[in-house]
């Protein structure tokens, strides 16, 4: 059990230099295209960026989904330890994202600082802490996972847990959706939902568009439910010792 203790703990090391590494990755990246579309700094309204450019962003965005999944594939035995290191990585790249962020350029000036998020399917937005904050309960889920792993008593995630923790996820993706959804839909654009950014009328209201209200009350929700998902896993893997 000691060398699976050290495997272990190497291997989360070693996943956590590379998510730090990926981190710093993506924010260069962005801080190039800060610099081409907000000179003065970044800030809601957006700019509407060519269609070319968005296909490559949401491209760079793929792959750098299928880069975290192939490194935690290679890095687990099993489909919990993989889930696991898969949750542990996306959760520190995307911390060190937004800590590379603040060493280079000193943004975000606040954690309730919006930004865009995602661009799958369509634009996700939202004050950066709540990302971070999802980042954590990443994190909590994926060693908690783990610890039972290592102690070979793993735990079993049944139809009960796998519900709490999807519709904990899709409440969440709701939340950081439902501006540009609602405008979408509202607008009867979702017709013309892969070629939005060759519309005019679509172009003219993202360019005029500032968030003002977070749906924390929302967000709340959707991490208490993938929270009590957790404190269910944990109980069960005590069970199990």
């Amino acid at each position: 059990m000691k060398q699976l203790y050290k495997d272990t703990f190497k291997t989360i090391i070693l996943l956590t230099i590379f998510g730090i590494a990926m981190g710093y990755l993506e924010s260069a990246v962005v801080i190039y295209l800060r610099k081409i579309y907000y000179p003065d700094g970044f800030s809601f309204p957006l700019v509407v960026i060519p269609p070319d450019m968005l296909t490559f962003e949401v491209l760079r965005e793929l792959a750098t989904i299928f880069m975290l999944i192939s490194i935690s594939i290679i890095a687990g035995k099993n489909f919990n330890q993989r889930l696991a290191y898969f949750l542990y990585n996306f959760a520190v790249w995307d911390i060190f994202y937004y800590v590379w962020l603040k060493a280079t350029i000193g943004w975000p000036p606040s954690p309730l600082t919006w930004d865009i998020l995602f661009l799958i399917p369509t634009n996700w937005i939202g004050p950066v802490l709540a990302p971070i904050i999802c980042s954590f309960t990443m994190i909590a889920l994926s060693i908690i996972i783990l610890i039972f792993e290592v102690r070979k008593c793993p735990i079993r995630i049944g139809a009960i847990q796998w519900a709490l923790l999807l519709s904990g996820a899709i409440v969440i993706f709701i939340t950081f959706v439902k501006d540009f959804a609602s405008i979408i839909v509202k607008g009867g654009y979702i017709t013309q939902f892969t070629s939005l950014m060759r519309d005019s009328g679509f172009k003219n209201i993202v360019e005029n568009y500032i968030p003002s209200h977070f749906n924390w009350w929302l967000f709340s929700i959707g991490e208490a439910t993938i929270l009590t998902a957790i404190v269910i896993l944990y109980i069960k893997g005590r069970k199990n010792k």
